[in-house]
């Protein structure tokens, strides 16, 4: 019997696939609508990961052995405007030459943005502007206030528009991965790393953050002479566009950048370099965490002994001390010497003048508070009221004395003898480091203190962005609410009203109450489903409320600065760990590959 029963299944199944090789195929569809071939793509092998942190690191300085790459690509060309296209001064039609015409573009593309009403970013353009210009354009256009870009900004609109109802063209796409797999990685030390940012910056106006002073001003067109490339002598050399030629060719191994360039605004150097997730960058990025680590060790005797410096007789180590506690209690920067010609009115601590500070013996009922009150790095203004130690208080008081408002606070101090100082105390302290170990601490801290194991995930989330906030604040890592703030918080309202809605059903009201359920005819079994589902509606509930909580927590606070620079992302690695937190509610793709060393090497007992 067991071997018949063998035979008549065999031949059902073999029936069975022969009608089915018969049929014709049923035609699937993906989720867009579109019918599939019903073939499946071969996946993608994962590329091995080059786990560079358990390998041994180079001791003499040198950050490669060998590094070859194809070079930026280049801004594209300009491209006038049809003719179509007018540009108005004084209510006359006006044909502007190549040159001057793409300065325009540049002010006509930004009409909607406030930027465009603001008196600096005005006169800027326009005076950059002006240089753009024939000698005969000069003549004519003498007030910006007559001219007329309405025809060009909307020419520019309606492109915008366009580009956003266009379907993915495959030309386009085919174009930027060509790109990307010809300049997009690098060749270092036998394997092959991806470039952060291949593409030179086309020019434009500068904005800056905050009221910056050099806003609308012009970026000039970066060319292939301004530009500086880094690379294996061994290796095949990136070619410039023909008929020109480079800057310089440079074979200097102690460096890490690609391709170097000074742009014309302030003359700061620009540069091409490695993604956030190579091995030069996370190397660097672990230094910098172990280094405020060594600072964890030490950090009581230097806070003891710059306490005892605030009784010296010499005026320069109390100016240095005071200075040095509030780098360490407010996280301020040093605060860099302006280069020439600088002219943004930025400062950090040790530039800190007479004005930027008011002192009150008491307020708001605590006694010697400090009134911070300055524009740091950005632009980014720093306000803050701070209770101090008295004799903090009066060392201020005395640095004061018989000083004018634009006077120096720190008359006898400044960066390079604070850092100076720094070094003396521990090898590889900076003004910085002080600013990573406070953030990284207080995370750790906050992180004890708000996570409780009787919370759901959705809730342990919101303790973390609230220990990750803490850290904001203490860094003063501002933002303007986003533009979409109002319609996203009404968007979670509607959702809110939606599961009450839901959660107020008879039946919902049947697994909530026996004696309602009595008087209802439901069957045990839907009874259970229904409970079920009303399990997931509360969690739902409770997630859209967490959400509403954070976003508005979160309204000014720029959460992303604090922890990609200064948050060592091993203690945040440990926090999921311990409590089954998945990484990627913490860190996205592009972060968990920066921090890939530290999600590979910390435990969930790790202490910073």
């Amino acid at each position: 019997k067991p071997k018949k029963i063998k035979i008549e299944n065999d031949r059902v199944d073999k029936k069975t696939k022969k009608r089915k090789q018969d049929e014709p195929k049923k035609t699937q569809k993906n989720k867009k609508g579109e019918v599939a071939d019903g073939k499946k793509k071969a996946k993608k092998e994962p590329e091995e990961k080059w786990k560079w942190w358990e390998e041994e690191r180079a001791t003499d300085g040198s950050k490669w052995r060998f590094l070859e790459h194809k070079g930026p690509v280049m801004a594209a060309p300009y491209e006038p405007l049809p003719s179509k296209v007018r540009f108005f001064y004084d209510g006359k039609q006006m044909k502007l030459g190549p040159e001057a015409e793409e300065v325009a573009t540049f002010f006509a593309k930004m009409l909607d943005h406030e930027y465009t009403t603001k008196d600096a970013f005005r006169k800027n353009f326009f005076k950059d502007w002006r240089k753009e210009m024939t000698s005969e354009e000069k003549s004519k256009i003498t007030d910006l206030k007559k001219c007329n870009f309405n025809e060009m900004g909307e020419y520019f609109k309606a492109q915008s528009e366009a580009r956003k109802a266009m379907t993915k063209d495959d030309k386009l796409v085919m174009e930027n991965e060509r790109l990307l797999q010809e300049y997009g990685f690098c060749i270092m030390d036998n394997h092959k790393e991806r470039i952060a940012n291949f593409r030179i910056e086309p020019p434009g106006l500068f904005r800056g953050r905050g009221d910056h002073p050099k806003m609308g001003m012009l970026k000039r067109r970066i060319r292939p002479e301004d530009i500086i490339i880094n690379c294996s002598k061994d290796s095949k050399h990136p070619k410039p566009p023909p008929g020109t030629k480079w800057k310089e060719l440079r074979h200097d191994n102690k460096v890490t950048w690609l391709v170097s360039w000074t742009e014309n605004i302030q003359g700061s150097i620009k540069y091409i370099m490695l993604n956030p997730s190579s091995r030069i960058k996370g190397e660097k990025d672990w230094q910098k965490y172990e280094t405020a680590r060594n600072l964890k060790k030490c950090v009581d005797r230097l806070r003891n002994q710059y306490r005892e410096d605030w009784k010296s007789k010499e005026m320069r180590i109390r100016q240095r001390a005071v200075a040095l506690y509030f780098i360490d209690k407010l996280a301020l920067r040093a605060g860099n010497e302006k280069e020439e010609g600088e002219s943004a009115d930025t400062v950090g601590c040790c530039s800190l003048r007479v004005e930027h500070i008011n002192l009150y013996p008491e307020k708001d009922g605590q006694e010697f508070v400090v009134e911070f009150d300055f524009l740091g790095k950005d632009s980014i203004r720093y306000y803050n009221k701070v209770p101090v130690e008295k004799r903090v208080f009066k060392n201020l008081q005395l640095f004061m004395e018989n000083k004018q408002p634009e006077d120096d606070l720190f008359d006898r101090l400044n960066t390079s003898i604070l850092n100076k100082h720094l070094q003396e105390l521990m090898d590889g302290l900076t003004a910085k480091v002080f600013r990573t170990y406070n953030a990284s601490i207080t995370l750790q801290q906050q992180l004890k203190e708000l996570t409780s194991p009787d919370e759901n995930l959705p809730a342990k989330i919101l303790s973390y962005n609230r220990a990750n906030r803490a850290v904001a604040i203490l860094c003063n890592h501002q933002r303007a609410p986003p533009k979409t703030f109002e319609k996203s918080m009404q968007n979670l309202q509607t959702k809110y009203v939606d599961v009450i809605g839901l959660l107020r059903h008879p039946l919902v009201l049947v697994c909530w109450d026996v004696e309602v359920a009595d008087s209802f005819p439901y069957s045990p079994r839907a009874v259970e489903t229904k409970k079920k589902a009303v399990e997931r509606l509360e969690e739902q509930l409770m997630k859209l409320e967490v959400q509403a909580t954070d976003r508005e927590e979160n309204k000014q606070i720029a959460l992303g600065t604090s922890k990609l620079n200064y948050l060592d992302p091993r203690i945040s690695v440990a926090w999921c760990k311990k409590w089954g937190i998945p990484i990627e509610k913490i860190y996205n793709k592009t972060q968990r590959e920066k921090f890939a060393w530290a999600i590979d090497m910390a435990e969930d007992d790790y202490e910073f």
